[in-house]
């Protein structure tokens, strides 16, 4: 099974040779992001799961919402159908007023669930306190809470946290004169010195001009060709199709809560001799009753065996040769019979050793 899981995860490495990649999945263009807004606001019709009367944040805010429509309470209120929640979204880049979008629900009281309420007016604002979106609506939740007579209950998923679909409608929209560029920023996903230098080659090659330049390992400059200075967003649509074969580092990569490992195609090793066993204790218990006789009376007395057998499986040494690629790295240590935990281990030791071309990162 060990040896299965080695080579599976081996041949998924393998079918994963990085291959050309657009332009668009390399990069993100500098000033067109989505922002984050946020904002608080209550989701009333719960049947009974909203806040409880120690929470004094949804009292007052309903007691701020009647005021706005002239009412004027003497006292404070005690519902059980209202939640005070905080609700955020993320503000797509060219979003104009008019577009909808999704808005996040979560109780900041003590509700125990937000399933079938609404969420009244809330206003979402930005880093700068300005009001973009404005949402209401149904809240969808994942999950439910049922309580029952006698202190029972069952909870399924998060039933406090919840959705809005469509619900956020945009109301202001955020600049960003990306048709009057003169110029545009590539700014590299990972930043890779080969990556950055090849995106210039493809784009110069393309537009037959040197429109394009490498700042440094993450940032590529391109200057807007003078025929697309009145048509930007087709000249993007152009550069970000273009195929660039992306560069790496030699990196082997462990998860250690999960055991699993990720070995890079460029990853090499020098010539090593390599031993790997295994020690395997087996603890065995057997209780036997001893009944009570003529000589021994009493009650029948219980009594402990325990066998304990160590066994040590014999660890073969392999030499792997100077500069192998990952296949025949993978094939040489799956033929020790190790397990991906036990890779780890042996890549760690060749490290030490000085033999490996890579970097070991642990998660």
């Amino acid at each position: 099974m060990r040896r299965a899981t080695a080579i599976i995860l081996a041949l998924c490495v393998w079918a994963s040779v990085a291959q050309g990649a657009r332009i668009k999945e390399l990069v993100e263009i500098e000033g067109v992001r989505p922002n984050q807004l946020s904002g608080i606001g209550l989701v009333i019709g719960l049947n009974g799961t909203g806040d409880s009367e120690q929470t004094v944040m949804a009292n007052q805010a309903v007691a701020s919402l009647m005021r706005q429509y002239g009412l004027r309470l003497e006292q404070d209120i005690r519902m059980k159908n209202v939640a005070f929640v905080m609700v955020s979204a993320q503000l797509p880049p060219f979003s104009r007023p008019g577009h909808r979008l999704d808005v996040k629900v979560s109780s900041m009281g003590d509700a125990s669930s937000l399933e079938g309420g609404e969420l009244i007016v809330a206003a979402l604002k930005g880093h700068d306190n300005k009001v973009y979106v404005m949402a209401q609506g149904p809240v969808s939740v994942g999950g439910y809470s049922v309580s029952g007579p006698g202190g029972n209950s069952e909870v399924r998923n998060h039933p406090t946290v919840g959705r809005v679909p469509r619900g956020g409608l945009v109301e202001r929209q955020i600049e960003t004169g990306f048709a009057q560029q003169s110029h545009l920023t590539l700014q590299l996903k990972r930043a890779d010195f080969t990556t950055a230098a090849r995106i210039c080659q493809v784009v110069n090659a393309e537009f037959a001009h040197p429109v394009a330049q490498a700042l440094d390992g993450g940032t590529v400059k391109v200057q807007v060709p003078p025929g697309y200075r009145e048509r930007v967003v087709e000249f993007m649509a152009i550069m970000e199709r273009l195929e660039v074969s992306p560069d790496s580092k030699a990196k082997v990569v462990f998860n250690a809560r999960t055991g699993t490992i990720v070995i890079g195609q460029e990853v090499r090793v020098h010539s090593v001799a390599v031993a790997h066993g295994n020690l395997t204790v087996s603890i065995q218990v057997d209780e036997e009753a001893i009944p009570a006789g003529v000589a021994t009376p009493g009650q029948t007395v219980k009594t402990r065996n325990t066998k304990i057998k160590v066994r040590e499986q014999p660890g073969g040494l392999r030499v792997v040769r100077p500069g192998v690629s990952l296949n025949e790295l993978v094939s040489s240590l799956n033929s020790l019979g190790a397990s991906p935990r036990d890779l780890v281990s042996i890549l760690q030791a060749i490290d030490q050793a000085g033999a490996l071309d890579a970097t070991l990162e642990i998660l």
